[in-house]
């Protein structure tokens, strides 16, 4: 068995493997029973996900009792796939297996996506991993995120010149429908990168770099207009994007908290930079919906 389906094993036979150890014998608090930020972002649950490593990737399941993510190993010899659930003892995390892709859980928790593969939920775990089809196969995909009705959005990596476009797939009467790119006023600057869609499909959120940015990669956000198009995109601004790298936001599954990424440090440890898994009150999106 080669590395790759070794990994794809391990993933497989942990999230089909039986939950029922993993349940509190108490209500689990939300948020990893951290304390809730308001407008100044701040690092998510430290020394429990953020640390002086990397971590990045986040996605929250539905019901709020499952938080996956990648993480640099301590060796610094590749990544982790690692989720935080809670247990006998508390939020607990476990790595689940080597890094398969930038993973996302569906509105719907019935889908967790990893880029152009993604896998099933079934009464017995998760299906075997699967792929998107032909419709997806030409990109290199880092990461796709789907809204409650199933339209897609994601990127690709695009070449070193940051010429990568997010692109958006509609689902309509049960049929996957060709991927498009997304109009100038997603796919402007360069680097365009990690979008995330609303569950309601209201606003798009994504990273990259543009003129008059704050700095190295910025968060923007593009609202839906009411004839269905998307708005000019709009800088998140001050203190969400800084000097620093920030990138791959997204909302939790209850609308309160904007999570991103942010590269606190380019000195590596074991290789890695020290990127740091955000996290904001949501407010910071509605303070720039149009009227």
């Amino acid at each position: 068995m080669n590395c790759s389906a070794l990994r794809l094993a391990l993933l497989l036979a942990f999230l089909t493997g039986p939950s029922q150890a993993l349940v509190p014998d108490t209500p689990f608090e939300p948020y990893l029973g951290q304390e809730p930020p308001g407008a100044e972002p701040v690092a998510f649950a430290p020394g429990l996900v953020s640390s002086p490593g990397y971590e990045y990737g986040v996605t929250i399941s539905p019901d709020m009792d499952a938080f996956y993510f990648i993480q640099g190993r301590e060796d610094g010899e590749g990544q982790n796939f690692v989720v935080v659930r809670p247990g006998p003892e508390g939020w607990t995390p476990e790595v689940i297996s080597a890094r398969v892709g930038q993973p996302f859980v569906s509105p719907d928790g019935e889908t967790l996506h990893l880029g152009r593969r993604f896998m099933t939920r079934k009464e017995s775990g998760w299906s075997d991993i699967q792929t998107l089809g032909a419709h997806f196969e030409d990109y290199a995909i880092m990461r796709l995120t789907a809204s409650r009705s199933g339209t897609y959005i994601f990127d690709e990596i695009g070449s070193s010149d940051g010429d990568g476009l997010i692109r958006i797939s509609r689902l309509v009467d049960g049929e996957r429908q060709t991927p498009v790119p997304l109009g100038p006023a997603i796919n402007t600057g360069r680097f365009n990168a990690h979008p995330f869609i609303a569950p309601d499909e209201s606003y798009i959120l994504f990273d990259g770099r543009r003129e008059h940015g704050e700095g190295h990669s910025d968060i923007y956000v593009s609202f839906r207009q009411s004839d269905g198009e998307w708005g000019e995109a709009i800088n998140l601004g001050a203190p969400v994007n800084t000097q620093a790298w920030e990138a791959s936001a997204s909302v939790s599954p209850d609308g309160r908290y904007l999570f991103f990424h942010r590269m606190v440090s380019e000195g590596e440890q074991a290789g890695l930079p020290n990127v740091d898994i955000m996290w904001v009150d949501a407010s910071v999106i509605d303070e720039l919906r149009p009227d």
